[in-house]
């Protein structure tokens, strides 16, 4: 990690953080972290990459070290920022891999700007294309929220030592940068869980734009996972495309949980693109 780098671009009106593992000479891949996550909460996987393609880690708008403004959490503000950073870093057609909220921040762009992304993959989004009143996208959104009040106030300690209790298979790395990324989020949680951050999206017009090679990667539900059997037939009917790896004995953290088949997974995919 010592030659990696971080900046920060003006993009949608805002001011967006980033760390980098190469100097735009090897394929790119752009990382988008989940809620209350930050970008170097991608760090284990980025490591493990960096020696054949760029890396970029961003921090999305009201986490990390980027700006949190009051408003604009919604997952086409969010595809604006991410498409921002892509134009200001000269990005050439750069794979996007997003987990859960970063997931459907990456659907979003594929579908907003088609042409700019080269693939994409996604780690257990939230199935925010199911109509709004489905249990799931209802019951999803108040778990989320409350659990992440339940954070609020804890020291890096109690953090750590709370998670390590639930996930004790996680590695020290993992812990440190997800407890550290919890004491950094800003994002208003009125703002980030407005409910019409997902209503103001015609996800049907939007997903049915999405061109570029996609994989989706699932988990378990019954070990956390967000997304079900139903949410996956919906996202394959919209987008033709998509591919499904599952990978079992893994939750939402997908990559932490099982992070040997996780990157068998990724990197495998990447080398497709590349032929």
């Amino acid at each position: 990690m010592q030659h990696w780098t971080s900046g920060t671009v003006a993009a949608n009106g805002i001011h967006l953080h980033y760390t980098r593992t190469g100097d735009g000479r090897q394929p790119a891949l752009v990382l988008a972290h989940g809620v209350t996550d930050d970008g170097l909460c991608w760090a284990p996987l980025a490591e493990a990459l960096a020696p054949a393609y760029d890396v970029i880690m961003v921090d999305a708008r009201g986490h990390g070290r980027s700006d949190a403004p009051a408003w604009g959490y919604g997952p086409l503000d969010q595809a604006r920022d991410l498409a921002g950073v892509i134009t200001a870093l000269a990005l050439r057609a750069p794979v996007v891999l997003g987990h859960s909220m970063g997931a459907v921040t990456t659907l979003a762009l594929a579908g907003l700007v088609p042409d700019l992304p080269g693939a994409i993959l996604l780690e257990d989004p939230p199935a925010w294309w199911l109509p709004e009143r489905s249990t799931a996208r209802v019951e999803q959104a108040r778990a989320i929220r409350a659990w992440i009040e339940s954070l609020r106030g804890q020291t890096r300690e109690q953090l750590i030592a709370g998670q390590r209790a639930q996930t004790p298979h996680w590695s020290a790395t993992e812990l440190e940068r997800w407890a550290a990324a919890k004491l950094c989020l800003r994002a208003d949680l009125d703002a980030l869980f407005n409910p019409d951050n997902i209503r103001r999206v015609d996800w049907d017009t939007l997903l049915r734009q999405v061109r570029c090679p996609a994989l989706l990667i699932t988990a378990d539900v019954e070990r956390g996972a967000l997304l079900n059997a139903e949410g996956v037939a919906a996202l394959q009917a919209l987008i033709p495309q998509l591919r499904v790896a599952h990978v079992p004995a893994a939750g939402h953290s997908i990559r932490r949980d099982q992070p040997e088949r996780f990157l068998e997974i990724v990197r495998g995919f990447l080398e497709e693109q590349a032929r």
